[in-house]
């Protein structure tokens, strides 16, 4: 029973990451696109190892033990001798039954995916510290709006002391973190490093809703933001906060591989 309960959980495994793997995106919810290979073979070799186990179990079921032929151990009255716990003939390599909760993950994969991360973890987590310019910041083209991801906004922010984002309008886009003083949002991305163990996250403060709208707009939702630097602190510097005054918002699409800070795409 062990040998067969085995068997189930590394075809169901296998089976479980070909699935989210060959036949979806859903493995970038979790790791990054790069690790794709290593989840195919990962889920290649458990399922011919669920199989081999299924063949082993098998022919081992076609071969009774000596000791099973003819009671070769009978004691001195013809009854089967007892094993060192005194015990006759009771199997006790069965699966024990907490095992069987190990399949529920498992299934997961095969029938539905969990979520992935989003607006509760970035709530819960604090912002990824921004590393230091080293070198001096390149001239900021003249383009309106400007598409700047969020890492490169709050860098220009708080440590571009030429102060060239003054006045820019600018495009950036991610999702959506209420903020839960309630004073605006937070416009959000989460960084994989490798996978979602180790994911850090990156937020832009945004004051307002765009022109027409009233409110902050729903968790989770992907949204292209046109606006200014929201004015605090001293521009350039850390005591400068990373924060939008919003102008526009758009609703976006969900991208493919949401777990990166890529520059904006869609117009503005």
């Amino acid at each position: 029973m062990r040998r067969l309960f085995q068997g189930l959980l590394l075809k169901l495994t296998g089976l479980g990451l070909l699935r989210v793997t060959l036949f979806s995106d859903t493995y970038l919810r979790y790791v990054k696109p790069g690790l794709r290979p290593v989840l195919i073979a990962s889920g290649v070799v458990l399922l011919l190892l669920g199989i081999a186990a299924a063949f082993s179990r098998t022919g081992s079921e076609g071969h009774a033990p000596d000791d099973q032929e003819g009671h070769a151990h009978d004691g001195p009255e013809g009854r089967p001798h007892d094993g060192p716990g005194g015990h006759e003939g009771h199997d006790h390599s069965g699966t024990p039954r907490i095992a069987w909760l190990l399949v529920l993950p498992t299934l997961s994969l095969l029938l539905f995916a969990p979520p992935a991360l989003g607006a509760y973890t970035a709530a819960r987590s604090g912002a990824k510290p921004v590393a230091v310019q080293r070198k001096g910041f390149e001239p900021l083209p003249a383009t309106s709006p400007l598409p700047l991801t969020l890492t490169d906004f709050t860098k220009r922010v708080q440590q571009d002391r030429s102060r060239a984002i003054q006045g820019r309008t600018v495009r950036l886009t991610g999702f959506v973190t209420p903020d839960p003083a309630g004073d605006g949002w937070y416009l959000t991305r989460i960084i994989f490093t490798c996978c979602a163990a180790d994911s850090q996250t990156v937020k832009i403060h945004v004051h307002g809703s765009g022109s027409g709208s009233a409110g902050p707009p729903a968790a989770d939702t992907w949204l292209a933001v046109t606006g200014t630097w929201h004015p605090a602190g001293t521009l350039g510097t850390g005591s400068a906060p990373a924060a939008l005054d919003a102008r526009r918002i758009t609703p976006i699409a969900r991208p493919i591989n949401a777990f990166t800070d890529d520059l904006p795409v869609t117009p503005g």
